[in-house]
């Protein structure tokens, strides 16, 4: 195999890559064989390449996928410049924990929104992340942006990975759509559970009554999810609980566990303060629930390697937990 133009970053011209069919390729589709042989682009982008005519043969355009590979078959693919993401690129301080060619983990500070979204235009991670990629994004499906693989909440801080490729973006993906991916939270929630440890399940969709809310909906009706939790240490009228998440819904922590009678401290949507701890949290300025995304573990999709991290607890909830231990 031989590459002509660098189609890892952003170009100012497109990239050619020339590739050979090799003996134990034959009889395999077309875009099977050339998901290997270009494996720096997913099997998605590579049909939606072959369809626009940016794949070609001996025999001329080669545009249907499923056609059988010929071993010795040279092709060449055309792989345009990724278009410019429609977000701007702005300079604002990350806490990237790793970083390599094909992902990044960064630990996001309470208060910063992930994607931009109305009321939200600026000033997310995905603004901070074109930043700090600038020039080192193949694009996912053609776009110069960072693959948002999951979310965590505005107001919850924690462990996030990103994509920077397609073929990195499409593995992660099918890593969280399989339940294969560690994620534990550290919650401080009101009251003691009972019994210690449970398992919580219960399908979520968007509540009738606010559409800016969360609720659990019978099965069949909302999206599976499943919570385990586990008490982690007692405090004043509170716990801090890890959650150990099967499923990764929207606001699933916070519904399942006020679900059960134990809503996060500081959640202005699932909770309500108790005269308990009104004075603690307007003393401390606590004004977020009190969520973090701890522990993250995935396989490298490219690499193939166990990629695991911790992060350790931010100010505002150790002060919190020392506050209510007292």
């Amino acid at each position: 195999m031989s590459m002509l133009a660098d189609s890892g970053g952003l170009a100012d011209a497109p990239a050619e890559v020339r590739v050979a069919v090799t003996p134990e390729m034959a009889g395999w589709r077309l875009d099977r064989a050339l998901a290997v042989l270009v494996p720096t682009l997913s099997r998605e982008r590579l049909k939606a390449l072959m369809s626009s005519g940016a794949v070609a043969g001996a025999s001329g355009l080669l545009r249907d996928p499923a056609k059988k590979a010929v071993a010795g078959d040279r092709l060449t693919v055309t792989i345009p410049v990724p278009a410019p993401s429609h977000s701007v690129a702005q300079d604002i301080a990350l806490n990237v924990v790793f970083e390599d060619a094909h992902l990044l983990i960064v630990d996001k500070p309470a208060g910063l929104v992930v994607h931009p979204a109305a009321g939200n235009l600026d000033g997310t991670l995905v603004n901070a992340l074109l930043h700090h990629c600038a020039g080192r994004l193949s694009g996912i499906g053609g776009v110069a942006r960072p693959g948002i693989v999951h979310r965590i909440d505005k107001d919850t801080s924690g462990l996030l990975v990103v994509a920077k490729d397609d073929p990195t973006h499409e593995g992660l993906s099918r890593q969280f759509a399989a339940h294969t991916v560690e994620r534990l939270y550290t919650a401080v929630v009101f009251g003691q559970p009972v019994p210690p440890a449970g398992r919580i399940e219960g399908a979520l969709a968007r509540s009738s009554a606010n559409r800016q809310k969360m609720a659990i909906v019978p099965e069949g009706r909302g999206k599976h999810a499943v919570t385990h939790y586990r008490l982690v240490q007692p405090l004043r009228d509170a716990s801090v609980v890890e959650c150990k998440l099967e499923t990764g819904r929207t606001h699933q922590v916070r519904v399942h566990m006020a679900s059960i009678g134990h809503p996060l401290l500081g959640d202005p949507a699932y909770g309500r303060t108790r005269s308990q701890h009104r004075a603690d949290l307007a003393e401390l300025g606590f004004a977020r629930q009190a969520l973090h995304a701890a522990t993250l573990g995935f396989i490298h999709p490219i690499t193939k390697e166990k990629v695991s991290y911790l992060s350790p607890l931010p100010a505002d909830i150790q002060d919190l937990i020392s506050r209510l231990s007292n």
